[in-house]
């Protein structure tokens, strides 16, 4: 990224996403089902389509879950530290092209198994609307799960731990493709200073605590906004690593100037980030907690 003065020189902000966003290996989709996708989510004829599986998507937090993501930052005096950030999952709904019902094998283990031929959902609770529970429709897929976070932060346990524990009762955690989901599938990850080192100095903006929004379709993968976040995108190359770069983001406890560097746009990326994860939750007329909270309780610029 280029800033307005024409330095490349990265943010505290930059180095914050480019640290603690997923990167995926591609795999390639079997040309006999390309023709099966689901063409109001794949409207574009492909001799080749990637994907990733969920399963790599939660490998890459498994190491940040369990000791924390190294963001390298930068003061103005000059000095360097790095900080880590525990990932906690915040909120996720995975809808997909057609019914997905657990089946239970002999050996006692369940495994997901689509029925395309019924109108049903599957979740825990109906997606709230004036009328009740959302309709499903073609758009939006069937809801196969919904998980919103609602404990105190530090009653939570690690996103890894509550993807497995997710898994028990929804094992579609471990198998569904990224081609499988609808445009309407996202997760949110709730980011968590623990310490930094080195350590004995006390950076009161170093509190700060992240609200990441990913998308889980393939419908977007191709599209990359360019060094996270910048405002040109560019197309994912193929065999390129795919990059779950967030679309939207909330801050809070964001008091000082450690983040927001004057020489980029750091202050307008961040009200733009926070729009868009704000428009994503009313368009799918769903109360996320966490993001009502950071709202109330920062100072996240608003755009």
């Amino acid at each position: 990224m280029v800033n307005a003065k024409g330095s490349p020189k990265k943010s505290n902000l930059d180095r914050f996403l480019h640290c603690t966003t997923p990167l995926l290996p591609p795999q390639s989709l079997p040309k006999a089902e390309i023709r099966k996708l689901n063409r109001l989510w794949h409207p574009w004829e492909r001799e080749k389509v990637e994907f990733f599986r969920l399963s790599d998507l939660w490998d890459c937090y498994d190491e940040w879950s369990a000791y924390g993501a190294s963001v390298p930052i930068h003061l103005s005096n000059g000095e360097s530290l790095v900080q880590y950030y525990v990932p906690y999952l915040s909120a996720i709904q995975i809808f997909t092209s057609s019914l997905i019902r657990e089946v239970e094998s002999e050996d006692g283990d369940r495994y997901p198994f689509s029925d395309s031929g019924s109108d049903e959902s599957v979740s825990e609770e109906g997606v709230e609307n004036s009328n009740g529970v959302l309709p499903l429709n073609d758009r939006l897929g069937y809801l196969y799960l919904q998980y919103f976070e609602r404990s105190a932060p530090y009653t939570r346990v690690p996103l890894m731990d509550k993807i497995n524990e997710l898994a028990q009762r929804y094992p579609g955690l471990m198998s569904l493709r990224s081609v499988d989901l609808s445009p309407a599938s996202w997760m949110s990850v709730a980011w968590y200073p623990i310490y930094h080192i080195p350590m004995g100095r006390t950076i009161k903006d170093l509190s700060t605590c992240f609200l990441t929004y990913h998308t889980l379709s393939s419908s977007f993968q191709d599209m990359e906004p360019e060094e996270n976040g910048g405002e040109k995108e560019r197309m994912r190359k193929e065999g390129e690593d795919i990059t779950l770069v967030p679309f939207g983001m909330a801050t809070y406890k964001m008091q000082g100037d450690v983040w927001l560097s004057h020489d980029h746009d750091d202050q307008e990326r961040l009200a733009s980030l926070y729009s868009v994860a704000d428009s994503w939750l009313k368009q799918l007329r769903v109360q996320h907690h966490d993001f009502n909270y950071f709202c109330t309780m920062s100072m996240t610029p608003r755009g």
